[in-house]
């Protein structure tokens, strides 16, 4: 195996690391946000990630140049203002439905990439859009209809998608730290714009909270932003994506496992899809010119 197929792997496996992640904190938010406003939790939460981060990496952040600071600034409030769309939406309709909207990322990342970076997406690509799709619709849907929560959703989709697009073309594996950081300390002030309103953010009511929001604001939120930062300057977005739509695999997996949810064969077949469409993009033995989004296109300037 040649280096960069090595480092591609690892990329990889960081990616299902970090979707695992993601996916072990469902039950962990829908605990907390009972019992404290949504955007209040995402303000504390992307805060003390804020803060933990750029304690850390500060001196990676100074040796960032300045349109490396622009482009952090930008991707960060991208991806704040996707959170809060997504939040919002998931106000109106079932976590289901806004599981399987918000997975719609892997349809328009390819897009975005196609649109904005003039990439050429390969065959096998758009067949692992279908069925990554297919997988998400199985593993969430028992029924859908088109409101106010789904457009929100659907518009916070678009700027996950936009956000994956944007970090894979500009994020390089000797600035992940600072570019990290400057993301979580823009999505932190994005958040905590939305709590003005009331007066700023509440915090966790009690032990059990802080508990789970220290969790995801270092866990899922600081060292999550961090592993993507880094593997996306190894990996083309569109496989990114595919690979990060096993989100709800992991998600169902842990409800299963805590008895939150019995197995089902919606879980096997919908799972079995999107691991299928993984193994097609990134896992699968790679004919000659396969890969035709190779990772150093990533890289070339606007």
């Amino acid at each position: 195996m040649s280096t960069s197929s090595r480092v591609s792997l690892l990329a990889t496996l960081g990616l299902l690391v970090m979707t695992a992640v993601w996916g072990s904190t469902f039950v962990l938010i829908k605990a907390v946000v009972g019992r404290m406003p949504v955007a209040d939790f995402l303000a504390v939460r992307f805060a003390i990630a804020a803060i933990a981060m750029f304690a850390l990496f500060h001196r990676h952040v100074v040796r960032l140049e300045r349109r490396q600071l622009w482009r952090g600034a930008l991707l960060g409030a991208v991806y704040g203002s996707g959170q809060l769309l997504q939040t919002w939406g998931l106000a109106l309709i079932s976590p289901s439905v806004s599981g399987f909207v918000t997975g719609m990322y892997v349809v328009f990342t390819p897009i975005l990439a196609t649109i904005l970076l003039r990439q050429r997406t390969p065959p096998v690509v758009w067949v692992a859009v279908t069925l990554a799709t297919s997988g998400l619709a199985l593993l969430s849907l028992n029924g859908f209809s088109v409101d106010k929560g789904v457009w929100l959703t659907l518009l916070s989709a678009l700027l996950y998608g936009l956000h994956i697009v944007g970090l894979g073309h500009w994020s390089r594996p000797d600035e992940a730290f600072g570019l990290s950081a400057v993301q979580m300390v823009v999505i932190a002030l994005v958040c905590l714009l939305a709590t003005v309103g009331h007066g700023g953010p509440m915090l966790p009511p009690d032990g059990d909270a802080w508990i789970a929001t220290l969790y995801m604001a270092l866990i899922a939120g600081a060292g999550a932003m961090l592993m993507q930062t880094w593997a996306q300057a190894h990996l083309p977005a569109a496989r990114a994506a595919i690979v990060m739509t096993t989100e709800p695999v992991f998600a169902a997996g842990f409800a299963v496992a805590l008895g939150v949810d019995a197995l089902t064969w919606r879980m096997l077949v919908g799972g079995g899809l999107v691991l299928a469409a993984m193994y097609l993009v990134e896992l699968m033995p790679r004919r000659r010119g396969a890969n035709a989004m190779p990772s150093e296109s990533v890289h070339h300037e606007v």
